[in-house]
């Protein structure tokens, strides 16, 4: 395989529901060894760089015992699946037992063969790695007690719900520091010695087995924040930050091996200068659900060699689906967003058909719903669209945009374009539910002396414009509600 592409599109894929529906499909069942080529053949039609088969390791029976004692996901589980059966419940992902390819999902050579139909057709494959915990039967609990956070009898009577009896030893459950502890994981101690050494073997073996690794929860292993979190009972906090630490030593091994972190509260840009190659834009998906057109705008002015290092999505395993959270037009114009910004772009098996449960992560199957067949053509001709090499190669920038003195709504309007030499995309959205009109700046110097054709492949519409006029005058545009336009730009040589 060649390096990883600058803005891979990645696609995840809950791979025990994924393999279970595939099953059901043809009465007979699959593993990663025996899924058939045309699913692979799609996802390469797709123009996916790289497929994250989330939830390939091993579970742990512990953890599903646990699970089924915690009324809380329980009613969730019923709330996703109405017919839940306690053999839906398969156990969390997160809740690790080994590092060893699920039986029921194939097993390493299941993975190994899975690996190999993706490389032949240019596809890189992800995978999950837990750093903050593991199961209470994971065999680190059992023989080396020095890598956990310990407790006593004292913190076991006082809060049962945060510390654990394994064996002789008494365990903090896995936490972070705004929530309470996860009954199910005991917490590994980022500061031990040993325990780095055992991740950086462990993460070398991961490395032989994918081109890279969704690190769950990075910011919680940095010094300031798992000092923070857990204070004297950590010992001396390191010289050196975890992930200092372990990326290099990985990456010696393995110099193309991606690091995805999921990071929350505003640790992306410390994460990247830890070596992580993309981090989670949480930041980016709540201002489109929840914030103004100008805080989209000012998140866009940061600078490019951030930006580009961001993972943009707008629904994965954690959030809400995105049908569920935004109307079909918000929808919409959240994915022609997040899908045309610098960075790894995030997409999410089932966001196509418009599924509106989430399910969680535990279960092994889920509800049927019935395919938006509007909403996947659209996104069909999205993924289409960022075939263009400028997508991928070009020069992204901002345009700023104008108003009036008597209409401030081009403040709802946000706009962007991509250039690889003749290849060129503007975008323009409209991140309000109010009717917007707005200037756009172009920064395309070579514009004046030549008619332009601005068309729209999502909306099959095409206009015609005078570069001068663009150039002197700005393009002027008007939305609807959400609205949005995806222009692919092309000088008319016909005129």
């Amino acid at each position: 395989m060649n390096a990883w592409p600058k803005y891979p599109l990645i696609y995840e894929i809950n791979t025990w529901v994924w393999l279970g529906e595939l099953a059901c499909k043809s009465a007979r069942q699959y593993t990663l060894a025996s899924v058939p080529d045309s699913e692979w053949d799609q996802m390469a039609s797709f123009g996916f760089d790289a497929v994250w088969l989330m939830g390939v390791w091993e579970r742990s029976p512990a953890g599903i015992a646990i699970s089924m004692r915690n009324e809380g996901l329980l009613a969730d589980f019923r709330r996703a699946l109405p017919d839940f059966v306690p053999e839906d419940n398969v156990g969390s992902p997160y809740c690790v037992r080994r590092y060893w390819v699920d039986q029921h999902l194939g097993g390493p050579e299941g993975l190994m063969i899975a690996r190999s139909k993706l490389a032949e057709r240019g596809i890189r494959l992800i995978l999950d790695f837990v750093p903050n915990h593991v199961a209470h039967d994971h065999l680190w609990a059992l023989m080396h007690p020095e890598y956990f956070i310990q407790g006593t009898q004292e913190d076991l009577i006082r809060d049962p719900h945060s510390f654990v009896p394994v064996n002789s030893h008494v365990y903090a459950c896995g936490r972070d520091p705004y929530f309470s502890a996860w009954k199910d994981v005991l917490q590994l101690n980022a500061f031990e010695a040993g325990l780095r050494d055992v991740v950086i073997a462990t993460m070398c073996d991961i490395a032989d087995q994918c081109d890279g690794v969704r690190c769950d929860m990075a910011m919680l292993l940095m010094n300031t924040i798992f000092h923070r979190t857990w204070g004297d009972r950590a010992g001396r906090v390191p010289e050196v930050d975890y992930w200092l630490q372990v990326i290099p030593a990985v990456k010696k091994k393995h110099p193309q091996f991606v690091f995805i972190a999921e990071a929350y509260w505003d640790r992306e840009w410390m994460l990247q200068q830890q070596g992580f190659n993309y981090c989670y834009d949480k930041r980016l998906y709540d201002r489109i659900e929840h914030g103004t057109a100008e805080s989209v705008y000012l998140h866009l002015c940061a600078d490019l060699p951030y930006q580009e290092k961001l993972v943009r999505f707008i629904e994965n395993n954690d959030e809400l689906r995105a049908a569920a959270t935004f109307t079909d037009q918000q929808a919409r114009v959240a994915a022609v967003t997040f899908a045309t910004l610098p960075g790894a772009r995030l997409f999410h098996e089932g966001q196509f058909e418009g599924r509106c449960v989430r399910l969680p992560v535990f279960l092994r199957r889920r509800p049927d719903e019935t395919p938006d067949q509007n909403l996947q053509q659209f996104y069909y001709s999205l993924l289409e669209a960022l075939r263009s090499k400028d997508f991928h190669e070009g020069e992204w920038r901002l345009c700023e945009r104008m108003g009036w003195p008597d209409n401030d709504s081009y403040l709802n309007v946000v706009a962007w374009c991509w250039q690889k030499n003749t290849d060129r995309h503007l975008i323009v959205v409209n991140l309000s539910a109010n009717h917007s009109k707005a200037r756009v700046r172009l920064p395309w110097t070579d514009l004046v002396g030549h008619p332009w054709q601005l068309s729209e492949p999502l909306q099959t519409r095409v206009f015609d414009r005078s570069g001068d006029e663009l150039l002197v005058s700005d393009l002027y545009v008007e939305l609807a509600p959400w609205g949005y336009h995806l222009f692919h730009c092309e000088r008319n040589w016909s005129s």
